[in-house]
């Protein structure tokens, strides 16, 4: 790695530690920067995945404040996470690579197409579930399959997290981002580990993307408020089209 590439990293970790505490799916910023810079996929995916562990940590920290009185939902959901953080994280150790490389151009579809259509299935989708009443068995199954999609790939899993959880809750907005957050470290925090134990790891763009989405974490906490959601998600579909024309 030479110096510019560690500050393109950098600011590529900053950049997806912001988005994804503010809405989800910053993988589409630092992935395809990995790839544009010559990483193998499956490398990139992998420290990509291990770098942002921090900034959802710290993103997580940001919205402490809306996690008040979310304890009981979270004790469902969490281990749904886990356990598919470990199915998906498994799954991208026990494929060839190649099957990576081919099923990540679809994943990436997917991700951008959630990314543009996400909050319009919301509105069209919601039910009126009293959010301190108990959580439909269906929304627990759901979240479980979406940490298998986030310890797989991980691009967009917190917009996925979002649709789902606005559909079949009824609460603030920025009360289930709070929750989608930990949700999200959860997979990610899962899929780390079992990374460190059975495959290898490029550190230095781990510590790249920890150290710049640590600071995008706070920053999206602080600021994602602000933040007009249309821009973001434009900056998001171009960096995953680009992404789209690296890979193809």
């Amino acid at each position: 790695m030479t110096f510019w590439d560690g500050v393109i990293i950098v600011i590529a970790g900053m950049a997806a530690g912001t988005i994804n505490t503010v809405v989800g799916s910053g993988s589409l910023i630092t992935f395809p920067t990995l790839l544009a810079l010559g990483y193998p996929p499956v490398l990139a995916n992998v420290s990509n995945n291990i770098g942002l562990v921090p900034g959802a940590l710290s993103g997580v920290y940001g919205y402490r404040r809306e996690l008040t009185g979310q304890r009981h939902r979270l004790r469902r959901l969490v281990p749904a996470s886990v356990i598919g953080a470990l199915i998906g994280a498994l799954l991208l150790l026990a494929l060839p690579s190649s099957v990576f490389e081919r099923v990540v151009v679809v994943l990436i579809v997917i991700a951008l197409v959630l990314v543009l259509l996400g909050p319009r299935l919301s509105r069209r989708l919601a039910r009126p579930h009293d959010a301190h009443t108990g959580l439909a068995p269906v929304l627990v199954i759901l979240v479980g399959l979406a940490g298998v999609y986030g310890g797989y790939f991980g691009a967009a899993q917190g917009i996925i997290l979002i649709a789902v959880l606005g559909i079949f809750v009824l609460d603030d907005l920025q009360r289930l981002n709070a929750t989608k957050n930990v949700l999200a470290m959860t997979v990610n925090l899962v899929a780390s580990f079992v990374f460190v134990i059975a495959t290898d790891v490029d550190w230095a763009v781990v510590a790249c993307i920890a150290a710049g989405s640590i600071v995008g974490g706070q920053l999206g906490a602080t600021f994602g408020r602000r933040l007009d959601p249309r821009a973001l998600r434009a900056l998001i579909v171009v960096v995953g089209v680009t992404a789209l024309i690296r890979l193809l």
